[in-house]
């Protein structure tokens, strides 16, 4: 059965509007250009997915379950999506990208100088909610995933160079980039709702399979068709190392390893080239290997979120797993 996101979120229904409010109003300033730029970053806000593991693991964790969140919740959600938004915003200039998720780039719209100074004041305004609030732990939780997750960038464009990544450095690469972010939004909804320091690992831990399985679904994208915002082949052209293809080239003779290596390093952008690539990697079993890995990731997840007591809030959860990695885009 298809759940859609409503329906998932429909136990922190009022939480979610509540937040969108409040963090709507956050984002204004008297700076004329800044509050412009403010506004298209609001208004191209996505899927709310981080807030929803905020506010589900805030519910399970506490003695919530039925009752309003504290306010801490809310400004942990406004904490993560602040720092997360300055990280995206610096990317896209390293990246000279110039859409996100189908909208043009803060730095396509408004320039490299003063996207960069966006990304800084985005930063700065998450730093002083939670100085302001005596937030210690959230900032402490959320300030280790953005260390994490810039360790994990630069680690992959250092095996880039090589193309030299194992299925181990690969998971490292990943569970920084991808992993600490969904990790982070378990521990500050669990931390925010007073939770124990072993609860608060446990949502961590529970936040960290749950982006292991995420990204391996978002690299399974590469090889497909569906329309996801993600032209097909970008990792490959990109030079990126992701699980089908490192499975695959595991299972590959000397010779072929070769050619298919001198294929991604030399692809510039031609199809011919990364369809060959996409091709080998489907007939070597590379997806199907990592569609078992993510399946993995996705068991284990569960296993640490029952460990929970059951509720409306747990249930929920897991739907939200299950549509992160049945998701067609």
């Amino acid at each position: 059965m298809n759940v859609t996101l409503d329906q998932i979120q429909a136990p922190i229904a009022a939480e979610m509007e509540e937040f969108e409010k409040k963090f709507r109003q956050s984002m204004q300033t008297k700076q004329l250009l800044l509050d412009k730029i403010m506004g298209y970053i609001v208004k191209r806000k996505g899927k709310q997915i981080r807030p929803m593991f905020v506010f589900f693991t805030a519910k399970i964790s506490g003695n919530q379950s039925e009752g309003p969140l504290p306010e801490a919740s809310f400004r942990g959600a406004a904490l993560i999506e602040l720092l997360h938004t300055a990280t995206l915003v610096h990317d896209d200039v390293v990246d000279e990208s110039n859409y996100r998720r189908g909208f043009f780039s803060i730095n396509a719209l408004w320039k490299n100088k003063i996207a960069v100074l966006v990304g800084d004041y985005l930063l700065s305004k998450g730093l002083l909610l939670s100085l302001e609030n005596d937030d210690y732990d959230l900032l402490k939780i959320v300030s280790n995933a953005v260390k994490e997750l810039s360790e994990g960038e630069l680690l992959q464009i250092e095996k880039a160079r090589r193309l030299d990544i194992t299925e181990d450095v690969y998971f490292d690469i990943i569970r920084q980039k991808t992993a600490s972010l969904i990790a982070s939004c378990c521990a500050v909804g669990a931390s925010s709702a007073g939770a124990d320091k072993e609860t608060v690992e446990r949502a961590r831990l529970f936040g960290e399979k749950v982006g292991m399985a995420f990204q391996i679904k978002d690299d399974l994208f590469d090889y497909g068709t569906a329309e996801i915002g993600k032209p097909v082949g970008i990792d490959i052209k990109e030079k990126k190392m992701t699980l089908p293809l490192i499975y695959a080239l595991q299972q590959a003779d000397w010779l072929t390893k070769r050619r298919v290596i001198f294929n991604v390093k030399n692809n510039e952008g031609r199809k011919d080239r990364v369809q060959q690539v996409i091709d080998f990697v489907k007939q070597s079993g590379g997806l199907e290997y990592a569609i078992r890995t993510m399946e993995r990731y996705r068991d284990e997840a569960l296993a640490v979120l029952h460990t929970f007591p059951a509720s409306a809030s747990r249930t929920s959860l897991e739907q939200l797993i299950n549509y992160t990695i049945e998701r067609e885009k």
